[in-house]
This record gives C-alpha cells, structure tokens and sequence, in this order.
C-alpha cells in the first residue's frame, strides 16, 4: 500500500469481526515496523505485551473502562523503561520516552493498517490494575492499549472526516495563519489546502 493511502486509510477502529482471527505474524510484522526508530540516542526500552486470551481480553477491557475492546481478537500492549533514559538525560529522558512511544505507536498503527488490520489507540485505563492483572513490573510505564482485528463493515459507514491542513499550521508565530512575505518584491502567498497561490 502506498504511504500515502496508508495515512489517509488509518482510522481509530472500535467494531471488530469476531470471526475473523489475526495472525500472530503479522502483528509481529508491525511491532517489527514500530521499533525502526526514532529513539533518543538510539536507546530503545519499549517493550510490546501480546495478548490473545479472550478471557485477558476482557478482564482488561473493564479495565479500559471500554466494553468494545473485549471484541478484538489481540491486544497490543506498548510499553516502556523510562529509567535507562532518566540515567541518561534527567528529567528530560521521561519527555523523550513519552516522545519516542507515541512515534512507535503511531508506526505501529499505520502498518497495522498497511496489512489491513483495523487498531485504535487506548490511552484510557487504570494503570495500577492493569500492571497487577498482566505481572508488568512498577517502572514500566504502560503507554497504550491496542486492540487489534479486522473491522467489522457495516452499510452506510463513512469515513471519519480529518482536519484540513489549512486549518492546522500558523507560520513564523502562533496565530499567523498565512505564510508571510519573505521579500518586499514577493506578492503570491501559499495558503495550504487551497493548492493555489493568492495574491
């Protein structure tokens, strides 16, 4: 699939085809995807829990607070030491954790959708429980749950509508939302999303 179309099929997927299972290979594939970088001096202590058991399944879809989560066949759990970066860079190793997790996430997500899985990003449950249910030592940090399955299709589903690019960027300050004259002789602007020039 074209990177591209990947980006623009990703989409958070909350109906799961309970009679379709998901191979195990390709959620490998993913997680695979996922740790290429980019990871703060090139540490990498993200650590990826599998769960295939339905019944785990469901115990941690209460957890989640999300009673849909118990209908994906697997769930991903996206982890990480922050430790080993805190010894490295203070304080600031905790904000880089937190930084290179969301980008293997996301990675994660869009292979995922690459190899025609449906996923959603779960940021919502109580991590305490969740560390006990599934033996996950105390300084691991649990980033995200990620249900993970063939979406169910049903008649008249649309896809969810996106922000517009030209309502997403300021230039050179918060808040300008044309791209300013560099040069006094210079008068066409680039107004984005509009995929033209305007005076």
């Amino acid at each position: 699939m074209e990177f591209d179309s990947t980006v623009k099929d990703r989409k958070s997927v909350r109906d799961f085809d309970s009679t379709k299972k998901v191979s195990w290979k390709m959620v490998l594939d993913a997680i695979d995807a996922a740790i290429q970088g980019p990871f703060a001096g090139n540490n990498n202590y993200l650590r990826f829990l599998i769960i295939e058991d339905s019944k785990t399944i469901g115990d941690v879809a209460k957890l989640c607070e999300q009673t849909w989560v118990s209908e994906a066949p697997m769930l991903v759990l996206v982890c990480s030491d922050d430790t080993h970066l805190e010894n490295l860079y203070g304080e600031r190793g905790r904000v880089y954790s937190r930084q290179q997790a969301g980008a293997a996430i996301q990675t994660l997500l869009f292979k995922l959708t690459d190899l025609g899985l449906g996923s959603c990003w779960v940021g919502s449950y109580t991590d305490e429980s969740l560390k006990k249910k599934l033996k996950i030592p105390q300084h691991i940090q649990i980033e995200a749950v990620v249900p993970v399955g063939y979406e169910k299709k049903m008649p008249g589903d649309k896809s969810p509508v996106k922000k517009s690019l030209e309502n997403s960027l300021f230039w050179e300050t918060w808040g300008q939302d044309r791209r300013p004259t560099l040069f006094e002789e210079e008068k066409e602007d680039y107004r984005p999303g509009k995929g033209d020039l305007v005076a």
